[in-house]
């Protein structure tokens, strides 16, 4: 048996209507959950995909207005995980990178450190540095802007 389209919308509607955050259903081998801050649905391990008129009452971020954006400002270079951003290798080091320097995919730009683990970020971008989003040290979240590369 699968979960009707009209019953996931139905559910979709129960969360909007009682500010609701997330409601999970399982019939034996089966489970849903659906979350309205995430446009794709986990449950138990088990991937579930949300059809077209089920996401609808999901939120889900616009793009619209970034893309636009980050069109004009290149490629962006994004932070694989939570954790706080540092532009050197040390304290008394030069920065990676700098505003204006060119760099080829794979050359490291910045480290990433979350849970006591120092990780480095590598460009996936050849070009020139056009922005750099991040001030050293600061916290950064997980698909973040760190830098524009053109």
């Amino acid at each position: 048996m699968k979960f009707e389209t009209e019953y996931i919308e139905k559910l979709a509607k129960i969360i909007a209507d009682n500010e609701l955050t997330e409601i999970s259903l399982e019939d034996g081998e089966q489970a849903i959950t659906i979350r309205k801050d995430l446009p794709e649905v986990i449950s138990a391990g088990v991937p579930v995909a949300a059809s077209a008129p089920v996401a609808a009452p999901v939120q889900t971020p616009s793009v619209s207005g970034e893309t636009k954006q980050e069109a004009k400002k290149g490629n962006a270079i994004v932070s694989p995980m939570v954790g706080t951003f540092y532009s050197k290798p040390s304290p008394d080091a030069e920065p990676f990178v700098k505003l204006g320097d060119t760099v080829s995919a794979g050359d490291i730009v910045c480290i990433i450190e979350a849970m006591k683990m120092m990780n480095e970020i590598e460009s996936e971008f050849s070009g020139k540095i056009v922005e750099i989003c991040v001030s050293d040290g600061e916290p950064v979240e997980y698909g973040q802007p760190l830098m524009y590369v053109e």
